[in-house]
């Protein structure tokens, strides 16, 4: 089963992200509340699978969910083979569409300067918000092509 793991954000761009119980995804913006939530980009949210920081754990590197600056933590749905237009269905409400794979990295992001690599250039993913909502931690994920909700 896919699901969200953790829900992250920051105030302020170049930072870890913290966990919040929930948050609230705003069409077409993002996540509220997060530095990098805007209504003009591509790249309105961040996800990164838990099984990618599984592997840099398995590195013998202490990392944990928002250390990579990603707004959504999954599990169970292996994010970076999903091609960009894929739709995502967060628990009740929430619709995001893949919008890019990756990112290039900085050498002066914090888990580079850490541990000398990144994964989310490779493994990360971004989406634009279709049909925002509330998203929180254990909420199902449903990955489709063509799921449409009725307010489109």
């Amino acid at each position: 089963m896919a699901e969200i793991v953790t829900v992250c954000k920051s105030e302020q761009k170049g930072t870890r992200k913290k966990a919040v119980a929930e948050g609230v995804l705003k069409e077409d913006y993002g996540l509220v509340g997060d530095a990098h939530a805007d209504c003009c980009t591509h790249r309105q949210v961040s996800l990164l699978a838990m099984e990618s920081i599984d592997k840099v754990k398995r590195m013998g590197f202490e990392v944990r969910p928002g250390d990579f600056a990603e707004n959504l933590t999954t599990q169970g749905v292996e994010l970076f083979s999903l091609p960009p237009g894929t739709r995502i269905s967060v628990g009740k409400d929430v619709l995001l569409e893949v919008s890019q794979i990756g990112k290039k990295c900085h050498s002066g992001c914090a888990i580079y300067q850490k541990i000398g690599k990144c994964i989310m250039p490779k493994e990360g993913i971004f989406a634009r918000v279709i049909h925002g909502g509330r998203v929180r931690g254990g909420d199902r994920i449903k990955i489709g092509k063509w799921i449409i909700r009725d307010e489109e």
